[in-house]
């Protein structure tokens, strides 16, 4: 029997790579979006998916998208991370309920906002998780709704690639769809750093999907990504894929956000997540090694080059400039 999986949010940076990821592993893939006809003009790569209608604030449709998958990718998040708790705690009760109906391992990525300042530098997947924001507060709530079924959370650093325009990388340290001409780095010390590239935890993710027999009814696992003892590694990473050793780094105004926070309920939100930038955490993928072998891991230099011609960054012969400028204004 075809293996059937559901994958909620393929039109979002992850969502786009574990739909080809699963492809390639022999999967069926239905991908929800609420204009397919549009999505799939946007996404010519997921040309053998099946499209279907939908949203996944509707339990009816994030259900009838779920019927007779074995896999739901819960991917969708809501955009720039507004209203988590009137959106993402609505959107994941849908696939908690899909998944129990159908019996379906649910896919949760999951990331640091969990642990809070008191935590380890080293996370492993027993890590106590004491967050300290809002929005760590909200994610640990999200894991727990997957208690009582069949799950699996895997948990990496900040995303960064081709098709991700609302990750720190895309939104901070370089503006998509313009030429590099300077680099906006967080902080101004070289604090270590996690970075997670997208086709990397894509083809882990389907690598443990292929392995579900093995897995745990409730599963977690740590994807280590790119782990930069001294984080400024990725300014510099930007700057080879550029070929400017010069290219200016501007630190990112924090004083702004303190200025507006007090009328201003992101900037208070953002705030509360700097401690990011200020601590070392670096994830334990043991675990993940146990399960798969080799963690996939495609080299700094070429994964930011990758990433930054599909952004719209440098330029890429074999990209259309229309496809750039469709995904870098996506949600």
């Amino acid at each position: 029997m075809q293996k059937i999986a559901l994958v909620i949010g393929v039109t979002g940076g992850l969502g786009n790579e574990v739909a080809k990821s699963l492809l390639a592993q022999g999967w069926s893939v239905r991908g929800l979006a609420r204009d397919p006809i549009a999505a799939k003009k946007r996404f010519p790569e997921l040309a053998s998916i099946e499209w279907c209608a939908g949203d996944a604030m509707r339990q009816r449709d994030v259900s009838a998208g779920a019927s007779g998958a074995s896999l739901i990718f819960h991917g969708a998040n809501p955009p720039r991370y507004k209203n988590w708790r009137g959106l993402a705690i609505p959107m994941l009760a849908h696939s908690v309920a899909a998944a129990k109906a159908t019996g379906a391992r649910l896919i949760l990525p999951g990331n640091l906002y969990n642990f809070g300042r008191d935590a380890d530098w080293l996370l492993r997947e027993d890590t106590p998780q004491r967050p300290t924001s809002r929005k760590g507060a909200i994610r640990v709530e999200m894991e727990q709704m997957l208690h009582g079924v069949r799950s699996l959370v895997i948990r990496a650093g900040d995303f960064f690639g081709p098709h991700a325009p609302g990750s720190w990388f895309s939104s901070i340290l370089v503006q998509p769809g313009r030429p590099l001409s300077k680099i906006t780095y967080p902080e101004r010390s070289a604090t270590g750093h996690t970075w997670a590239y997208l086709p990397d935890i894509a083809d882990a993710i389907a690598r443990l999907a292929a392995i579900d027999a093995q897995l745990a009814e409730t599963e977690v696992v740590n994807f280590r990504g790119h782990w930069l003892e001294n984080g400024r590694e990725m300014v510099q990473g930007i700057r080879r894929a550029a070929g400017r050793p010069d290219l200016p780094v501007k630190a990112f105004p924090w004083w702004s956000l303190y200025l507006s926070a007090p009328v201003y309920d992101l900037s208070r939100q953002v705030l509360e997540m700097r401690y990011l930038w200020q601590r070392p955490f670096a994830l334990d993928n043991t675990k993940l090694i146990s399960l798969i072998g080799a963690e996939p891991h495609t080299p700094l230099d070429e994964a930011v080059s990758i990433t930054l011609r599909g952004l719209g960054c440098l330029p890429d012969p074999g990209l259309d400039s229309r496809m750039v400028a469709q995904r870098v204004s996506a949600p």
